[in-house]
């Protein structure tokens, strides 16, 4: 079972009572970001495009229990840039799962063997391992050579130690459904607890802005993949009406506010993929974010989006308020031809708006150093 029991019933009850209180807006995942600093340059990544005073920002213990507690959500994960760069990384993640929140660890697993002591197993601690397919497609989107040998010898330690891990893969355009599919049996074989797979976001600062899918594309491919999965045995860490709707059989509208984000700048807007300027604390976000003006439809910028972060949180509200739908097509599994549900249009989406430069501004003194927080302290730097 790719999600744990103990974790489908806590989230289900979350769920459940903010439904019973009458919240329309309420999140599932923090996107905890303590640092932007990675150890590789991924062509197809925009997270860490900032100058030296950014990347040596890190969010102290203290600010990410904070964020934790102010925001709510069950399940935390923790993404970067590379988050096992945080000298203080073991200490958020032990004071995350003594709150009993379940805690994803995304890596890119260069340095996981050598940090792993500072971790103990736990059903609320999981190592999320980025590959994007197998050697030669892997070690492709990350642009360095021995990546893939170096994580895959790294989840097997992880296991071996009694951790969970499951594996993050991202899917460009140039992805082959049969090699795809090929991977997805690797890992499987592998004995990975589950896959969270998701098409690649166009961030604007980017090297590579070729690859990016297209939404009809993302459908394309995806129905393609899961032809190929009939009757496999791959286990997704994922609802099945989101993955339906990568495949084009659902119509849905992004839920941003599911997965906020908090990082070194503040709190988010409007979701981990989008940088629209910050809230000072999670209420704000929430109260005073214009979350109309964004979403497939509705910016120019989402209008390709069909990811995760976005959509998972609208796919499982559909499912619990129509269960019998979701029960239909995990039985009889996701539908890889016919017609496409109707996708939103975007005649009336507004242009995007381009504010990374006037962010980093703000950010930055005229001496190129970090300027205080908004709250007034000083942010926390760490060296590697």
């Amino acid at each position: 079972m790719p999600v744990p029991l103990r974790q489908q019933i806590r989230v289900g009850a979350y769920i459940l009572k903010q439904r019973l209180l009458g919240r329309e807006r309420y999140p599932l995942v923090l996107m905890l970001e303590p640092l932007f600093r990675c150890n590789l340059a991924c062509p197809g990544c925009g997270k860490i495009d900032y100058p030296k005073a950014i990347l040596d920002r890190r969010l102290s213990v203290a600010e990410c229990i904070e964020a934790v507690e102010e925001c709510g959500a069950p399940i935390v994960s923790i993404p970067g840039g590379e988050p096992l760069l945080h000298k203080e990384i073991g200490d958020i993640v032990a004071a995350l799962v003594a709150r009993k929140r379940f805690v994803y660890l995304c890596t890119n697993a260069l340095l996981l063997e050598k940090k792993l002591h500072l971790f103990t197993p736990s059903p609320y601690l999981t190592f999320s391992i980025h590959l994007d397919g197998l050697e030669e497609e892997h070690d492709r989107a990350v642009d360095q050579k021995g990546v893939f040998a170096r994580a895959v010898r790294a989840i097997r330690t992880v296991q071996a130690a009694g951790f969970r891990v499951n594996v993050n893969c991202t899917l460009f355009n140039n992805a082959e459904p049969d090699k795809v599919a090929a991977f997805f049996d690797f890992v499987t074989e592998l004995g990975v607890e589950g896959i969270t797979v998701s098409p690649g976001y166009a961030y604007e600062r980017a090297p590579d802005q070729e690859h990016f899918l297209r939404r009809d594309q993302t459908k394309r491919l995806f129905r393609e993949v899961f032809r190929r999965g009939k009757g496999r045995k791959w286990a997704f860490s994922q609802s099945t009406l989101f993955l339906d709707f990568l495949a084009g059989n659902q119509t849905y509208r992004c839920t941003p506010w599911g997965n906020p984000t908090r990082n070194i700048f503040g709190w988010q807007r409007p979701c981990y993929l989008l940088n629209e300027g910050y809230a000072r604390s999670f209420d704000e976000l929430m109260r005073e974010t214009d979350w109309d003006s964004y979403g497939t439809g509705n910016y120019e910028k989402c209008a390709d989006c069909m990811v995760h972060c976005g959509y998972e949180p609208s796919a499982v509200t559909d499912t619990l308020k129509h269960p019998l739908k979701a029960l239909k097509v995990f039985v009889h599994g996701i539908r890889t031809d016919g017609p496409f549900a109707p996708d939103i249009p975007l005649d009336r989406q507004r242009p995007a708006e381009f504010v990374f430069e006037r962010l980093i501004a703000e950010a930055i003194d005229d001496t190129g150093k970090a300027k205080p927080h908004k709250s007034g302290k000083s942010p926390s730097v760490a060296a590697e």
